[in-house]
């Protein structure tokens, strides 16, 4: 049977770095993400026909596009003798810590895989993805779009992805503040020298979490999801971040920090009602700082990207 000339496919949100492991640890975002519809071409080349639903203008070069980057990178690695035209549907804000550049790039990936004459498995889609993430992030980095391939919690390294198994119970309550924080800039912020104690910490931490996942144990957890790298420098950016952390924390949550690059702020529970309240209190703190923002509950074994049409 030939393959479809259209396909259609959503891919969610994600939280990038989750504290302890930036730029390689990352899980979605359940009911928020992008939309891509991808068509079949003659033309061996990858065209954008449109962008809507962002309220900043992307371009529409599909090498200036995560998406189209993304396309140009499979096209060339399978030496496709035919091209894809584009439309993406923003769901996501940019600048938000949501992982809205990868979620337009993996979106599109999934759908363009639809297309082919022998569709690829979806962890084979990843190096593309990482190539298509180069254009927001100006590197490798694949803590928001393996999560978003995969589903669930995910360790993603520049060669491969590893599912990390978490309880089915575990839920995380994801604030945005509306506000915008563009990734570049945050990074700059890491520029500069860190002590090895810092590297120590942050390595223990990790392996706390990681542990305590595959354990379905809290309290590990509860005792490594604690970032001494990166938030200490990336906070001040962020109007009330402190005063909202420790309203997660206060709430019962096992740790809090920042999503992705920022300025949105993640919180994981043992549960969704736990969830919820966490969520609650950080939108509270987000107010007393004059920001409103939107309040996302989702499993941190959410489910990745997937095919619409």
């Amino acid at each position: 049977m030939s393959p479809p000339a259209q396909a259609r496919a959503f891919a969610p949100g994600s939280v990038g770095n989750v504290a302890v492991g930036f730029d390689i640890l990352g899980h979605p975002i359940a009911g928020i993400g992008d939309v891509a519809t991808v068509r079949r071409i003659d033309a061996p080349e990858v065209r954008i026909a449109a962008i809507r639903g962002s309220v900043t203008t992307l371009p529409l070069q599909p090498e200036r596009n995560t998406a189209g980057q993304a396309l140009i990178a499979l096209r060339g690695a399978l030496r496709l003798p035919f091209g894809f035209e584009l439309e993406l549907d923003k769901g996501l804000p940019l600048g938000s810590g949501l992982g809205g550049s990868a979620a337009s790039c993996v979106a599109a990936l999934v759908a363009a895989n639809a297309l082919l004459d022998a569709p690829l498995p979806v962890e084979a889609l990843y190096p593309y993805a990482l190539a298509g993430e180069v254009v927001a992030s100006g590197g490798l980095h694949g803590d928001n779009v393996g999560p978003m391939l995969l589903g669930g919690l995910v360790l993603a390294t520049a060669a491969r992805v590893t599912p990390v198994r978490v309880p089915a119970e575990w839920h995380a309550a994801v604030v945005h503040p509306h506000a915008v924080l563009e990734t570049r800039r945050a990074r700059e912020v890491l520029q500069g020298g860190y002590a090895l104690r810092e590297f120590v910490a942050q390595s223990a931490n990790l392996a706390q979490v990681l542990l305590g996942c595959e354990r379905g144990d809290p309290e590990l957890v509860r005792a490594g999801l604690r970032d001494v790298l990166v938030e200490p420098r990336r906070a001040p950016l962020i109007a009330g971040f402190r005063a909202v952390q420790e309203a997660a924390l206060a709430a019962g949550a096992l740790g809090a920090s920042i999503s992705g690059a920022g300025p949105s702020v993640f919180a994981w529970c043992e549960h969704r009602a736990g969830a919820q309240a966490a969520a609650d209190a950080m939108a509270a703190a987000f107010a007393a700082a004059e920001l409103a923002c939107d309040v996302h509950l989702t499993p941190i074994a959410a489910p990745g990207a997937r095919l619409l049409a």
